[in-house]
């Protein structure tokens, strides 16, 4: 079966992992610049190094289908610069997974693919698409919702060791980002971990970064630019993470339901 999975960020790199393990033919779309701040371990980083691989799963930047029947062949991923998905006319896949996580329905239809999937709030089953995946950290994260929504998006970054809005790096001011600390590093509370234009951001708690925006991205004051995980496990930085997991399993789940059905 081939999927078209729109959005190429951490999450939705978990979704497609997880697929193409399980044997599924993958293509993904992005925007120009992505703003993935967990881009070790998001495939939206093809946009910029033309190539990417995460824990063995390896993607690479097409521009048309002939590519993208190339890299079918070969088992790898194709990403592709396509900001409204005009790609879905073309490849014509079995399956649409929605998963840029924009908290809003920004043009994806029930009528795309024989098997429509959304991940997050924003979308209700059965209107929007058939299915949609909860992403809220807790007791529902993952779960397959036939009927309704997600649970709303609440702005408050779920608890990772016992931190919440404290663990994410935000812009200061607009401009252009350039990092300090690297993906992987330690850093103090209060210590600066990235400048916009000549601008300081401090860390708000002590921990390891975990992600941070490419160096030249511009932001805007309050942007999510990087995350800093308390519980200072490295490698962390270059695995999936557990709600990514999740999330890849929930779809699985949701395809082979609709397949099955």
């Amino acid at each position: 079966m081939l999927v078209l999975i729109k959005g190429a960020g951490d999450l939705a790199t978990g979704v497609a992992h997880r697929l193409r393990r399980c044997g599924f033919d993958i293509v993904m779309t992005e925007i120009e610049e992505p703003t993935t701040v967990r881009r070790t371990v998001a495939f939206s980083q093809a946009v910029y190094d033309k190539t990417v691989e995460v824990e063995g799963i390896k993607a690479a930047l097409v521009t048309n289908v002939e590519m993208i029947k190339e890299n079918i062949a070969n088992g790898i991923i194709s990403v592709i610069v396509d900001k409204e998905a005009n790609i879905i006319k073309e490849i014509k896949p079995d399956v649409v997974v929605d998963a840029i996580i924009a908290k809003k329905n920004t043009g994806t239809s029930i009528n795309d693919a024989p098997i429509v999937i959304a991940v997050g709030p924003g979308f209700e089953a059965g209107v929007d698409c058939q299915l949609v995946i909860e992403t809220k950290r807790g007791h529902y994260l993952g779960k397959v919702i036939t009927e309704g929504k997600a649970i709303p998006n609440t702005g408050i970054p779920g608890n990772i060791g016992g931190h919440t809005v404290g663990r994410i790096i935000r812009a200061t001011s607009d401009g252009i980002i350039y990092p300090v600390a690297k993906i992987g590093d330690y850093v103090e509370e209060g210590k600066v971990v990235a400048y916009v234009d000549k601008t300081p951001v401090y860390a708000s708690i002590s921990g390891i970064v975990r992600g941070m925006l490419q160096e030249g991205i511009t932001v805007f004051k309050g942007m999510k630019s990087g995350d800093i995980d308390p519980r200072c496990d490295k490698e962390h930085c270059f695995t999936i993470s557990d709600k990514a997991r999740s999330i890849g399993g929930g779809v699985l789940e949701g395809i082979l339901f609709l397949k099955n059905k």
